[in-house]
């Protein structure tokens, strides 16, 4: 999948310039175009005039310096300085660019919130249809995301979006120097297969895996397979193991009861994991 246009979402808050220039190296993989967009949320009750015009007139400052270096870097920039919800703005955005990837900030929630309420970061990866690049530049513990193309981790489950999340990868393979594929089997998915069962399982999962690599091999692209049986958090404990700088994954649409109900392993790496993570639809 070619990359020529994306669109960067920023608060000011989690996201300032120094992530925009951390996605430079998208360049070499056709990136040429930036929109850039800043959404000043509705709060309870409503701007004043004049407040809505101190918050844009500050964003459009910051907008214009960070668009002088991208066209200072041969490219093209665009940006909206909007009112209104953060999702919808931002797929009304997605729908009038066209764009080919859309980055954005994870946005925190409180402890009572993990339970019943949808973060926007949620709300906004049930509707779009285009990859989302949960950014997470710096992370709790300090880390930065500097060059998260290098060693991208993505969780395979076989699934239809998780071959695309694959063929997105694929794209990059000019800026990669390893994709670290993992699979994992929850722990019902291997009730009652007992011992002959489990190594029967697990030798076929390897077995595509290891052809998943050397099809990559063929490609061009180093590529290294893990197997384990568990929950999201072996994701987690493979990307600092390995050393990842990215983690992908597939991602379908889910009603807004089963996002709040039915966690899927693409809202919790969006939400716990430290690092970067893209999710394709």
């Amino acid at each position: 999948m070619e990359i020529k246009k994306m669109l960067f979402v920023t608060d000011f808050e989690g996201l300032w310039f120094d992530a925009l220039r951390s996605l430079m190296a998208l360049r070499e993989v056709g990136l040429d175009h930036v929109v850039l967009l800043h959404v000043i949320e509705r709060k309870i009750g409503y701007y004043t005039k004049e407040e809505k015009a101190r918050l844009k007139a500050m964003a459009e400052v910051r907008f214009v310096d960070w668009a002088q270096s991208i066209y200072e870097e041969g490219m093209e920039c665009g940006s909206y300085i909007v009112v209104g919800d953060t999702v919808s703005k931002i797929q009304e955005a997605v729908e009038e660019e066209g764009v080919d990837l859309v980055v954005i900030n994870r946005q925190k929630r409180t402890k009572m919130e993990k339970f019943y309420v949808d973060s926007k970061t949620i709300e906004f990866l049930r509707k779009t249809p285009a990859p989302v690049l949960v950014h997470k530049y710096r992370a709790e513990s300090g880390r930065t995301g500097d060059k998260l193309f290098e060693r991208p981790l993505l969780a395979m489950d076989w699934s239809p979006p998780a071959t695309r999340a694959l063929e997105f990868l694929v794209g990059l393979k000019s800026i990669m120097k390893k994709l670290l594929v993992v699979q994992v089997v929850t722990e019902r998915g291997v009730e009652g297969l007992g011992r002959r069962g489990l190594q029967k399982m697990e030798r076929e999962h390897r077995k595509r895996l290891d052809d998943l690599c050397n099809a990559l091999e063929g490609e061009g692209i180093e590529a290294e397979a893990h197997f384990y049986i568990g929950d999201v958090n072996q994701i987690q404990n493979a990307a600092r193991e390995y050393e990842a700088t990215l983690v992908a994954t597939g991602t379908t649409g889910k009603s807004a009861w089963q996002a709040r109900w039915l966690r899927s392993v693409s809202q919790e790496l969006a939400e716990l994991s430290e690092l970067p993570t893209l999710l394709v639809p």
